[in-house]
């Protein structure tokens, strides 16, 4: 199927990854749906969306079985997306299985009951925990270390058996380390590259918790994006999960001085704190073979061009760096 001329409910739709969904669907044509219950997502992300007779938005809970099958009459794709966050899940699992497990059950159910020509449900690669091995491809046995993981394989679960069972058109993208314009750089959701940038504007040595030896596969924003959709209108993956992701991993003590480097402050010297996050996993890298493949998908943005886009845009937000420097805290999570 061709995401042009549909109507395309985007659940998250205000958050960082559903935003850029937005602005791609709007582009091609479609109605988009915003539902977004606004505890994570923010305005300002989709505030140049306002007014356009192309775009709804709806401030809901994803959680209210009742108002997502309202919500859901008349669209023809679901791209899942909501999500309670791992570090906001390290504090609150209860929370993060309500949102993450049942609201994606909740969804399905929406999904079946108004007849959605594809339901996207967008998981993590969090579901694979400590990889028994590198890559890791789509038949690595799912063995999440955190509620958060758990929680998002749960969600993969029950719209795979939603498929088997009902024969609803679900298809599964897995995400990883997904970084660039609008990702979160306040408070506990904060992600490492927006706090490595932005304390080096302030002139503030980065924090590195471990030895920094641990490895992201960091993959763009914009290349994400085009993936999701990518993956929603390709028929072959109806019943399957897929990686979406750059394939490469890169230190955080690499990523560090990469944005140290780009900002011309190498005096700034990280400061390592011993104490890491609980769980967590040493290495990511995912196989992209089967992106390739099927979606004809590669993410174009190196790790370099890509921290020089980020940079860019945060340089030009303008944004009160005394502020920030107030709010942000030396914790992992």
């Amino acid at each position: 199927m061709k995401l042009t001329g549909k109507r395309v409910m985007v659940t998250g739709g205000a958050g960082f990854i559903g935003s850029h969904l937005v602005d791609r669907l709007v582009a091609n044509d479609n109605h988009v749906l915003i539902v977004d219950d606004f505890s994570f997502g923010k305005e300002e992300n989709i505030a140049h969306h306002r007014g356009n007779p192309q775009v709804q938005i709806e401030r809901a809970d994803i959680c209210n079985l009742d108002e997502m099958i309202r919500l859901a009459r008349g669209v023809d794709v679901i791209l899942h997306l909501a999500v309670i966050c791992l570090r906001t899940g390290l504090h609150d699992p209860l929370r993060a299985h309500r949102v993450n497990a049942t609201g994606s059950l909740y969804l399905c159910q929406a999904a079946l009951q108004n007849q959605i020509q594809r339901f996207l449900y967008v998981s993590t690669g969090e579901v694979y925990g400590s990889a028994l091995y590198y890559p890791i491809d789509e038949i690595h046995p799912m063995l999440p270390t955190n509620v958060y993981g758990a929680a998002k394989a749960a969600g993969e679960l029950y719209a795979l058996s939603y498929h088997k069972t009902y024969g609803l058109p679900v298809s599964i993208v897995r995400l990883f380390n997904t970084y660039g314009p609008r990702e979160q750089s306040e408070g506990r959701r904060a992600e490492v590259i927006p706090k490595f940038v932005l304390r080096t504007m302030a002139g503030l040595r980065p924090v590195i918790f471990g030895t920094g030896s641990q490895s992201r596969d960091f993959t763009y924003v914009e290349d994400i994006a085009r993936g999701i959709l990518l993956a929603a209108e390709c028929d072959a993956l109806v019943g399957h999960s897929v990686n979406l992701a750059r394939g490469q991993d890169v230190s955080i003590a690499t990523l560090c001085q990469l944005i140290l480097k780009k900002l011309g402050r190498l005096d700034l010297e990280p400061l390592f704190i011993p104490e890491g996050r609980p769980a967590d996993i040493e290495k990511i890298q995912a196989n992209v073979g089967k992106a390739k493949q099927l979606l004809g998908f590669v993410a174009e943005t190196e790790i370099d061009a890509g921290l020089d886009r980020y940079i860019g845009w945060i340089q030009n937000q303008n944004w009160d760096l005394a502020s920030w420097v107030k709010q942000d805290s030396i914790k992992n999570w």
